[in-house]
This record gives structure tokens, sequence and C-alpha cells, in this order.
């Protein structure tokens, strides 16, 4: 089973609350019993030394005086030793008492038989205890094999001689008893339901938070579902209010802006698909009306081949190869095109004179403009301008917009090109016409499909798209411009800008 975040969130945080819960409980029993073991020491600090006292007195009022080299218990008297002992420990069951020589070593004691683990007890601690070092401070336990508990040291004297040290444990086994017996009876229970507790109420606060926090995730989460780029019409999620400045929120205005910028990608997907089947549909008919002309004229050929003159002949014959040329014409241009749209062709960029180029593709149409009583007329400036291009797609440009020109405009019209000097490493190109120009709601979709003009199909609508292909690939555009807004051109007609860069 696969957890949601939150879900993840929520066990990660339980079980860091339940550690921290536990640390803390442990923290608290520490320092509590740190803090006891610091006040119970600090009161009997002078425990050792009142029994020290009387232990001397008691020497002070014996009757047999003590071998200055006999050990410190024989020169008390055990049996004193251990009835002074016995006597402060049923007074005060809270302590053990010890009487330890000057290295140390445990010579007097009232624990019962087998109760002493170790017979020398460490005597830095007592000396910390003595320079009057920070509490608690932590001594050998000698019925322990490993224990240290809190005690109070003093130092034992017969007469001026220091003959050893009288060492009180302050936590004896019987108080270690009854703190366990009610540790485990009232304050470990009051620690564990407190823990409990705060866990309970951290846990809570915390999935309410956890929540509060996902919630742009989860709003997020269901708009990306409904991004359906399956659906004929992208649903948008709403837009994001300038809100807080987290993580979370620019992530989700991040990711309207995204899906603003797909809807749009997918919208001009859409609108480029249309585009294209109406371009298959419009070049289909553009073949099939020549190709149906050239397949009559030569089945009219076939069947009246004997009934025929001279003179018929070559006339159905000459029809028939201008329909030939036309589809040749068409079916050159859709293969172009097609190079050009798939990257089967790269410019290759070399400096030369446009004006030189102007005048190559004028005596080109400088026949077909006589025919129609068109003139060709070229503003030009000098220096001629240096460009960096394809020569042969720019070329082709020219060729295409020249022939377009042409066709349309009316005898006694004219053409006129004007190169504009360099301006911002640019080189303008215009090229106008006094046709009748192309009607306003044909003008978007003038480079990317063939249109119709006047009821007829524009002869070269499809070399207008391989025009626009030829200046994307030298990173321009071609624009179909007003031609009210160039002074020196007509007031009519089709006027096309585009720029070159200079050399």
């Amino acid at each position: 089973m696969k957890l949601t975040l939150s879900q993840r969130l929520s066990l990660v945080f339980a079980v860091l609350l339940l550690a921290c819960c536990g640390a803390s409980a442990w923290l608290q029993i520490r320092a509590a019993v740190m803090h006891e073991m610091e006040v119970v020491q600090g009161l009997s600090r002078g425990l050792a030394r009142s029994i020290a006292l009387d232990a001397q007195l008691m020497h002070a009022d014996d009757e047999a005086p003590a071998d200055a080299g006999a050990p410190v218990s024989e020169g008390l008297g055990p049996e004193a030793v251990r009835r002074l002992f016995s006597k402060l420990m049923s007074v005060n069951p809270n302590v053990e008492v010890y009487l330890l020589d000057m290295e140390g070593r445990v010579v007097g004691h009232a624990a019962p038989a087998g109760r002493l683990k170790r017979d020398r007890v460490d005597l830095a601690p007592v000396r910390r205890l003595f320079e009057n070092q920070p509490l608690p401070i932590l001594g050998d336990d000698p019925r322990s094999d490993s224990g240290r508990k809190v005690f109070s040291a003093a130092t034992l004297r017969v007469g001026e001689k220091k003959v050893g040290y009288i060492y009180v444990i302050l936590q004896s086994e019987e108080h270690d008893r009854l703190a366990a017996r009610a540790a485990a009876s009232s304050v470990l229970r009051t620690t564990l339901w407190s823990m409990a507790l705060v866990a309970l109420l951290g846990l809570i606060a915390g999935l309410i938070a956890f929540r509060l926090i996902t919630r742009p995730l989860r709003r997020l989460t269901g708009n990306m579902r409904q991004l359906d780029t399956r659906a004929d019409q992208l649903v948008l999620p709403a837009p994001v209010a300038h809100g807080p400045r987290d993580e979370i929120a620019i992530l989700e205005r991040a990711f309207s802006d995204m899906a603003a910028r797909i809807n749009e990608q997918w919208q001009t997907m859409r609108q480029l698909d249309q585009d294209r089947r109406e371009v298959v549909a419009n070049i289909s008919h553009d073949l099939r009306t020549p190709l149906g002309s050239l397949h009559g004229y030569l089945e009219t050929l076939s069947l009246k081949d004997a009934t025929l003159d001279t003179a018929e002949r070559q006339r159905y014959l000459g029809i028939a190869l201008a329909q030939s040329r036309k589809v040749g014409g068409l079916a050159q241009a859709l293969f172009e095109l097609a190079r050009l749209e798939h990257g089967a062709v790269e410019p290759e960029l070399e400096a030369f004179s446009i004006s030189d180029l102007i005048q190559d593709v004028f005596q080109k149409f400088e026949l077909k403009a006589q025919e129609r009583n068109v003139r060709l007329m070229a503003t030009l400036p000098h220096p001629a301008p240096m460009v960096r291009a394809d020569l042969g797609m720019i070329e082709r440009v020219l060729t295409n917009l020249f022939d377009n020109a042409i066709r349309h405009t009316p005898a006694g019209g004219e053409v006129e090109i004007v190169v504009e000097p360099a301006r911002d490493g640019k080189v303008l190109v215009i090229v106008a016409d006094t046709g009748p120009g192309i009607p306003a709601e044909m003008r978007d979709v003038l480079f990317r499909r063939p249109f119709a003009l006047r009821g007829e199909r524009r002869e070269g609508g499809l070399g207008l798209l391989i025009v626009n292909r030829i200046m994307q690939l030298h990173g321009s555009r071609i624009d179909l411009v007003d031609a009210a807004e160039l002074a020196r051109l007509p007031r009519q007609g089709a006027v096309f800008r585009f720029a070159l860069p200079a050399a």
C-alpha cells in the first residue's frame, strides 16, 4: 500500500515526536535525579565531619591508648566503630558509613556479611569534595561493583595525626529500593502520561499543520489531473492570485504559467494542423484542375486524331503541355517546401551585393513584364549595400515575390523594389505592386497556406509559404505592410518587406 505525501509526512512527524518526547522524558528524569543528588549532597556535606568528631571523642574516652603503628580501626576499636556506625545507620537509614585508611581501603563498616563488593574507594572524588568543586560529586559505592553515588567525607584524626577518612554514602541501598518503587508507582506513570499527552497534542497540531501546508499541493495535483492534452480544448487552472511568496505558491504560479504556455502551443499546433489540412486540400485542388484538363485534351487527341487537322492538333498539344508544365511547377514547389520544412536544406551564408542580385532578377522578368505592360522600378542606395545570406535562397525569394507581383498587377501598372541602407545591422528590402492588394481577412493566413483572391486561387500562394520558410531559416521574417505607411510607394496593391543582415 503506497502512502501519500501527507501520510508519509505525518508518519515521519509522529516518529520524530515520540523520539523527542522520549528523549525529553529521559532528560527530565535525569535532571531530577541529578538535582536530588546535588541537594542531598549539599545538605549532608557536614555529616561525615560530625561522625569523625564523634569517633575522635570516643577514642579520647577509650582507656586503652592506640598503638601509633596499628590500623586505624584498631586504634578506634573495631566493636566501637561498628556500634557507632550501626547506631548512625539505624537513626538515618538513608546513609551508609565506612571507615577508610589513608590509601582508601575500607577498614571499618557496619554492612552485613557478604554485602561489601569492593574493599577500596577511589580518593579522587574525596579530594574534589574537599576542594569545594561543583556538586554533585559521585564516588565509589562499596556495596556495588561499578556503582557511583553522592557521598560525604571528612578526615579522621587521632591526636594531631591523620589516620583515615570517614566516608558516608548518602543514598543507601534501602533508599534505592524505595526510590525505584516510588518511581515505578507514580513518577514513571506520571511521566509516561504527560509524554503521551504531549505527543497526542503535538501529533494533532502537526497533522492540522501538514494538511494546511499540503493543501496547495493537493490543489496543484487536481489542476494537473484536469490538464488533459487529449481533449479538444484544454481546461486551464484558475489564475493564481499574488499571495505569499513561499515555495509551494511559487510552484503553483509556475505551473499556472506553464499551463498557459502549453495551451498557447496547443492552440498553435491545432492551427498548424488545420493549416496543413487546408494546404493539402488546396494543393489537391490545384493539382486536380490542370491534371483534369491535361487528361481531357490528351483523351480528345486520342479519340479524334483522325479528324483533327494539324492546327487543331497543335493547339491541343500546346494546351496539354502548358497544363503539364503547371503540374510540374506545382510539384517542384511542393518538393522544395517539403525540403525546407523538414530541415533538409541549410542556408550557406556568404557576402554579396543585394543590388547586383536585384538587377539579375530584373533581367529575368524583363520580357514577362513587357508582355503584360508592367513597368519594373528599383530604388537602390549608393554605394550598394552588402548582405550576408544564402544567395540562391534570396534569389528564390525575390523571384517568387516578383512573379506574384507581375502576375497580379494590371496592364499599365508598376512593380517597385526599394532597398534601404543598413540600419542596426539590417538591410531592408521592400517589394510593392499596384495590383488589387490582399484582403484584410487573408493577411493572418497569408504565410501559412495558399489563399483565394476574388473567387480564384491566387497563383504563387505556395510560393509565399516557401518565401516565409526561407526567411525563417535566415533568422528573419517577411511581413505584409500597408502601402499607406510608406509615403514613397503607391497607395494600393501588396507591399512585402523583409530584412537581411548586413555584411
